[in-house]
């Protein structure tokens, strides 16, 4: 079967102060901004030639806003699968990454080395994510497609399982970037394409970049 991972759109910016009185175990969870809404548009137009059999999101509001474009046009309801949540759920703030190198500098130097946060344990990470998506796999037996839409460390930990790669986070991947792998029936996995962002090129460019500070 083929696996169709793709990243998220682009989402808000939630600083813990934003969530007010929630409490401390209230976790930053961004919906997509406007231009966001019209990359996760762009993922219909560039998987109108599948055959899609089913589409998975993680439960995280970004993920199921990119995903709700893609379910409409094809008139199916998205699985939502928490083991497919990125490794910062329980934070109490998010930065999008065209943000980190002004506003958390020393988050985006680990990111840049392709490393987690100090304080994400990563073989739980990497267990948690591995059995998801093969779990899924195992679901879709034979030449069926399954889309699904989770996030850049979700994607990465997946690939560097496959790819026996150490480092938790060896590609960038953009805002709806398409990942394709391969699953046999025999346990083998094939990565066939990494970050396809042509359908979203032009919207990647629109994306802000501020000087650092």
């Amino acid at each position: 079967m083929q696996l169709v991972l793709v990243r998220h759109a682009l989402p808000h910016q939630v600083s813990a102060a934003e969530l007010g009185e929630a409490g401390d175990a209230a976790a930053a969870d961004p919906g997509l901004t406007e231009l966001g809404e019209r990359q996760a548009v762009r993922l219909v137009g560039a998987l109108s030639g599948e055959d899609i059999a089913a589409l998975y999101s993680s439960t995280m509001a970004r993920a199921v806003g990119t995903v709700a474009p893609l379910a409409a046009a094809l008139g199916r309801q998205p699985q939502r699968v928490a083991e497919l949540a990125e490794y910062d759920a329980n934070d109490r703030h998010y930065v999008p990454v065209h943000e980190m190198a002004r506003l958390a500098p020393e988050s985006y130097a680990r990111l840049r080395a392709g490393l987690l946060p100090p304080h994400v344990d990563v073989e739980a990470f990497r267990t948690r994510v591995v059995g998801a998506v093969e779990s899924i796999v195992a679901t879709h037996p034979g030449r069926e497609t399954a889309v699904l839409v989770a996030h850049a460390g979700v994607i990465n930990i997946y690939l560097a399982h496959l790819l026996g790669i150490p480092r938790p986070l060896a590609f960038p991947l953009d805002y709806t970037g398409i990942t394709r792998v391969l699953a046999g029936r025999d346990g083998r996995r094939s990565v066939r394409s990494v970050n396809e962002t042509a359908h979203v090129a032009d919207l990647l460019a629109e994306v802000p970049v501020p000087a650092r500070e």
